[in-house]
């Protein structure tokens, strides 16, 4: 074997080869089969811009977009037992728990954080559904009790992303345990006189959404989001009929009374904002004004209310919003 066929072939071989390309650099649209650049897609707020579609988004990507100039303060969760029930299916819960971790670079399925919406200080949570299907676990519900706790101690409201397949089975009756836990928290915000406004996205099922993703004082719905307890199928082979069309989603549940509105994610901190400012009934001279990325200050699109010390109701101020010019031009244009 001479120096060209053990040397120079190899290298030439190598430099000519197929260079590895990173995964996922297109995204497709599960609607439309449309492909879309990630980066494009990233600046769109995972939001296909031909079909609207909401894909998925991470947790600290929601609050991100959320709070003013993508700043917030994260809540620590408090320590929670890892593996209560030593529990095994194809693979140990410890062992599930280290790779997603290492995955995704989350502790749990919830992160918390406190920060401003167009100037109203608020708390958030939000599920991110690429850890075991955002599932409600221990480490999870400690997360939201605490960020309950920390809403009443600096008396503002809880805004609440709900993103997940339900409890986590890995934990058996403990991970149940954290619906009563939970919903004790919202009645304790609730108590303070405080807003709680619970944004549901897609998917919102099972346990979640038996407990407090279905106890806000204004339920918001993204588009296209599947919102239920049990899955379509299941309940077409209980009840054996089937169901109509566009059953368990955003728009068929506003249709029918469940949800009070569906907002577009790009919407979504306007909307808010809006919300919470009539809610906590803050006259304009008592609201921060926002930042811009510029340094300029920009004044927030508030309602203007009366200035009183008890929270306007729910319906009222869901009812303001809706009602708000921008909504009533669309609807007196159809």
């Amino acid at each position: 074997m001479n120096w060209i066929t053990s040397f120079v072939r190899p290298k030439i071989n190598s430099m000519l080869g197929r260079r590895d390309v990173p995964e996922n650099l297109w995204i497709k649209c599960p609607e439309t089969g449309e492909m879309v650049f990630h980066t494009d897609l990233e600046e769109n707020l995972w939001v296909i811009p031909a079909s609207g579609y909401h894909m998925k988004i991470s947790a600290e990507a929601r609050l991100k977009y959320l709070f003013d100039n993508g700043a917030f303060e994260e809540i620590e969760r408090p320590q929670a037992v890892q593996d209560p029930l030593k529990f095994r299916d194809s693979k140990k819960y410890t062992d599930r728990l280290r790779d997603v971790r290492a995955k995704t670079g989350l502790e749990d399925s919830i992160i918390a954080g406190v920060g401003t919406i167009k100037g109203v200080r608020a708390v958030a949570c939000a599920h991110d559904f690429s850890f075991i299907g955002g599932s409600l676990g221990v480490a999870a519900g400690e997360a939201i009790i605490r960020a309950f706790e920390v809403a009443v101690e600096q008396n503002c409201p809880v805004v609440m992303f709900a993103a997940s397949g339900g409890a986590r089975m890995q934990e058996g009756i403990l991970s149940l345990m954290q619906l009563p836990r939970t919903t004790v928290a919202v009645e304790m915000l609730k108590e303070a006189g405080l807003p709680y406004i619970v944004v549901l996205t897609n998917p919102t099922t099972g346990g979640v959404s038996a407990s407090y993703a279905m106890l806000g004082d204004i339920h918001i719905a993204e588009p296209g989001a599947e919102i239920c307890f049990a899955g379509k199928r299941v309940i077409e082979q209980t009840i054996h009929e089937k169901l109509p069309e566009g059953f368990q989603t955003s728009e068929y549940l506003m249709e029918h009374g469940m949800v009070d509105m569906v907002v577009s994610r790009h919407d979504l901190p306007d909307t808010l904002a809006r919300l919470l400012n009539i809610m906590m009934k803050k006259p304009p001279h008592q609201i921060d004004a926002a930042p811009s990325p510029d340094g300029a200050v920009e004044e927030p699109d508030a309602v203007i209310v009366e200035s009183e010390t008890e929270p306007m109701p729910a319906v009222e101020a869901a009812e303001a919003v809706a009602n708000g010019p921008e909504n009533r031009d669309a609807n007196n244009s159809g």
